[in-house]
């Protein structure tokens, strides 16, 4: 399982960088591939550009060209395009010759990869040009691009042309250097990449998986007191903050479920204990049957009440446990007193009623009101006081309170005897029930966005109080 989860995240390490060098290789490749496009599209515009430039060069000096001899414009074909060949050097890469009279005149001086003047059938085809022609052939230099341009003098009827040339494939081939430098450069920077992603991808995941490692140990121990130590306030360490957060619930709902499950084991194995002892020492005896049968009967009804607390506190933590309604307070009191006089011969009372409405369920608060009733007259006596009210206080909360004329609360179990399975030492008959009334009288309050309390009556006794607020519960 290790294994399969190292692999897994290892996996997940290589889809990250490689996501991120396809984007970044993609990114390089079309850069590379517009570059490249780019020059070769420049390069064949500088072609045409010096054509035209030369062209230009040779009219100009046409025009203003003197034979040094007469004083005059030249006369004679082949001393015009010599003396311009004379004037004009070619650029790096390219070459300058005459064609006069169907025949290589004159080359530039300058050394170049290869010379087209040699070529026979080349220059019959250029001889033959009658307006200015553009073409490309090839060498032993590679292609060659070319312009010629046809020239006349009025005192000489000798055919001549002007013949420019660029290797193509040369000046083509510094581009193909600047490209493959340009691309061995983005391969070292992908590789670069690379390496950073795989080293920042690493960092990264490291408090994922120190999550799942966690989660692993906790599982094999079930020790939820591991905690993550992620510095820094990014996103990861949010996560490692939430997983945090989500152990220490996690963790106060396995100690209460232990708790809880320890509770409940004790107090439904007294039952049973009782019932098997009765049922085992029974005899034939008719009224011993009847007797047993009775207290089989009492401790089995027992048990099933704190069967349906139980349900009632488990379903009390699931969502939608609440029927929400809009609830007049003042009705709710006074139904309550109703409901509840059955209950004992007690003076029951009503201390004061709200005129305001809350948002929530009418039953379970009429079941929290009713459970504290039955706790009052438990813990009172006959002719005392057991007192039902309402009220609306400051802050938009409302109260909903019972209080008696009993013995009241200690203090030290004021907290504590809202919890399951605990009963109060102070009054009488502190012994009865299975402890989980006002557990599910809290249950009630927290489920309505409020709070249970108990506190001494101004009268003597005990007074709880729910309060909850009056706005739409969670």
């Amino acid at each position: 399982m290790t294994t399969d989860r190292a692999r897994g995240r290892l996996t997940a390490r290589a889809r990250i960088v490689g996501w991120m060098l396809a984007v970044v290789g993609l990114a390089l490749s079309v850069s590379i591939f517009a570059t490249w496009t780019l020059l070769l599209k420049r390069l064949d515009d500088r072609v045409d550009q010096e054509f035209s430039n030369e062209a230009e060069k040779l009219r100009r000096y046409a025009i203003t060209a003197v034979d040094p001899k007469t004083g005059q414009p030249p006369t004679d074909v082949a001393a015009l395009l010599n003396g311009y060949l004379a004037f004009n050097s070619p650029d790096r890469w390219e070459t300058f010759f005459s064609i006069v009279d169907g025949q290589p005149d004159m080359i530039s001086a300058v050394r170049r990869p290869a010379r087209l003047d040699t070529d026979e059938a080349l220059v019959r085809h250029m001889a033959g040009a009658v307006d200015p022609l553009h073409d490309e052939t090839e060498s032993t230099a590679g292609t060659v691009r070319y312009a010629v341009i046809p020239v006349k003098v009025a005192a000489d009827p000798r055919p001549a042309h002007f013949v420019t040339a660029i290797f193509y494939d040369r000046q083509r081939d510094e581009i193909v250097d600047a490209v493959r430098v340009l691309s061995l450069s983005a391969l070292a920077a992908l590789a670069l990449a690379g390496a950073a992603g795989w080293f920042v991808a690493g960092r990264v995941l490291a408090p994922v998986r120190l999550i799942g490692q966690t989660a692993e140990q906790i599982s094999d121990s079930s020790d939820l007191t591991r905690r993550l130590d992620v510095p820094g306030d990014d996103d990861v360490a949010a996560l490692a903050g939430t997983f945090n957060h989500m152990l220490d619930r996690l963790e106060r709902a396995f100690a209460v479920q232990r708790h809880f499950v320890d509770d409940a084991g004790h107090e439904l194995r007294t039952p049973i204990t009782v019932i098997r002892g009765h049922l085992e020492l029974m005899s034939d005896d008719p009224v011993d049957r009847a007797e047993t049968l009775a207290l089989v009967t009492d401790e089995l009804d027992r048990m099933n009440r704190i069967v349906d607390d139980l349900l009632t506190l488990a379903r009390a933590e699931q969502p939608g446990w609440l029927a929400q309604e809009e609830v007049e307070l003042a009705d709710l009191t006074v139904s309550v007193v109703a409901k509840a006089r059955p209950l004992g011969e007690r003076r029951w009372r009503v201390d004061e009623v709200a005129e305001a409405r809350v948002r929530g369920d009418r039953q379970r608060l009429t079941q929290a009101l009713m459970q504290l009733a039955a706790n009052a007259v438990r813990h009172t006596k006959e002719g005392d006081v057991i007192a039902v009210g309402s009220a609306v206080r400051y802050g938009g909360k409302a109260e909903l309170w019972v209080r008696d004329s009993g013995p009241g609360v200690a203090p030290a179990d004021r907290e504590r005897i809202f919890s399951r399975f605990v009963r109060g030492t102070g009054r009488t008959g502190a012994h009865d029930g299975a402890g989980l009334g006002l557990a599910i009288v809290r249950s009630i309050a927290e489920a309505h966005g409020g709070s249970v309390k108990v506190v001494e009556a101004a009268t003597g006794g005990a007074c709880f109080v729910m309060t909850i607020p009056l706005g739409e519960a969670p």
